[in-house]
């Protein structure tokens, strides 16, 4: 069924507890700059999200060729398990020139579920948890 509209990427979103502490990690440890920090909270977003009395408070940060948003609600939700292979799972996946030497520059207390791993497709991969538990896959093609 064709549409008569045509859709983009515009972002991608992690719902956070902690908005510094994650604006911490995916700025200074992987290296995204923040674009814009705002809040929103009026009755045409409660009603948009599905939540009566919603804000949130919002940072996008430039991913190269993505946007990735960042946002803490008040009230908060309750967090979606982010294991990678269950329906419902998200992450968010950063290309880079050297994963080997990424993967050494990480700081200690980044918690990863592998080392660079080369897969059958020729990437090379490795997954590591952001300080929420969001999954992030970092990729050397």
């Amino acid at each position: 069924m064709a549409t008569d509209f045509d859709a983009t990427a515009h972002h991608h979103g992690l719902i956070v507890s902690d908005l510094d502490r994650a604006i911490e990690f995916y700025r200074d440890v992987l290296g995204l700059d923040v674009l814009t920090r705002f809040t929103v909270g009026d009755e045409a977003f409660g009603t948009a999200v599905g939540i009566d009395g919603a804000s949130a408070e919002i940072v996008h940060l430039d991913a190269g060729g993505a946007r990735l948003e960042l946002a803490t609600y008040e009230p908060e939700g309750e967090a979606i398990d982010p294991a990678l292979n269950q329906p419902g799972s998200t992450h968010f996946g950063l290309a880079v020139d050297d994963l080997d030497a990424v993967a050494a520059s990480l700081p200690d207390d980044v918690e990863t579920i592998s080392g660079p791993q080369t897969t059958e497709s020729g990437t090379t991969i490795m997954f590591l948890a952001d300080p929420e538990g969001n999954l992030v896959e970092l990729l050397e093609t």
